[in-house]
């Protein structure tokens, strides 16, 4: 059942979730306990953006239900240790099929481990410079937009540093993963934590 109001959708429990989260078992907890919370760590956003590059052209419920995978192949998204990757590593990644096997993206992933490791806390400084508390949560998921100013700015700003797979789409739904945007709707039982003090 959904609330005409706002579209939030009836969950499993009775409490009102964004719709998305009841189209598959996998979002449901996806929704409830990580989609939206503020990540600030380095690796943790690092593994936000490699997971939403790899998603590019995909549903994200492919890389959900590979993301275990994805951590073992990528050394836990760890940007020292994805640094060092070397050509044997590509292989190994191109032959992993518990992954999303795409060289280009595969080797993106790589590089931009290496300017994450070298930028260090600035790269999630700069993710987080693009947080606005004062906007508020959309009513309906026609609300939710593709991209933003923001995340055509966010954007821009990576890549200037060289960060490669990372347009405004993506990088807004990085944003949304990341909680540096919370996209959860008006009536959605999830609550944003009140300060990004949460890791991950």
């Amino acid at each position: 059942m959904t609330d005409p109001t706002n579209g939030a959708s009836v969950g499993p429990d009775g409490r009102l979730r964004c719709p998305w989260a009841l189209s598959a078992p996998e979002y449901l907890d996806y929704h409830d306990t990580e989609w939206g919370q503020p990540v600030t760590s380095v690796a943790g956003l690092y593994e936000r953006m490699t997971l939403e590059a790899f998603q590019s052209g995909l549903s994200w419920i492919t890389i959900l239900r590979k993301r275990e995978n994805f951590r073992t192949a990528f050394a836990g998204f760890l940007p020292q240790q994805v640094a060092a990757f070397d050509e044997a590593d590509v292989e190994r990644l191109m032959s992993d099929a518990g992954i999303i096997r795409n060289l280009s993206k595969i080797r993106a992933a790589i590089s931009n481990a290496r300017i994450v490791a070298d930028w260090g806390q600035g790269f999630a400084d700069v993710i987080w410079s693009h947080h606005d508390r004062s906007r508020s949560r959309p009513q309906t998921l026609k609300d939710v937009p593709a991209s933003s100013p923001a995340s055509i700015a966010l954007s821009k700003q990576l890549r200037t540093r060289g960060i490669r797979f990372l347009g405004p789409a993506t990088s807004y739904a990085m944003m949304q993963a990341a909680g540096v945007v919370d996209d959860h709707l008006a009536k959605c039982f999830v609550l944003m934590p009140p300060s990004h003090s949460r890791g991950g």
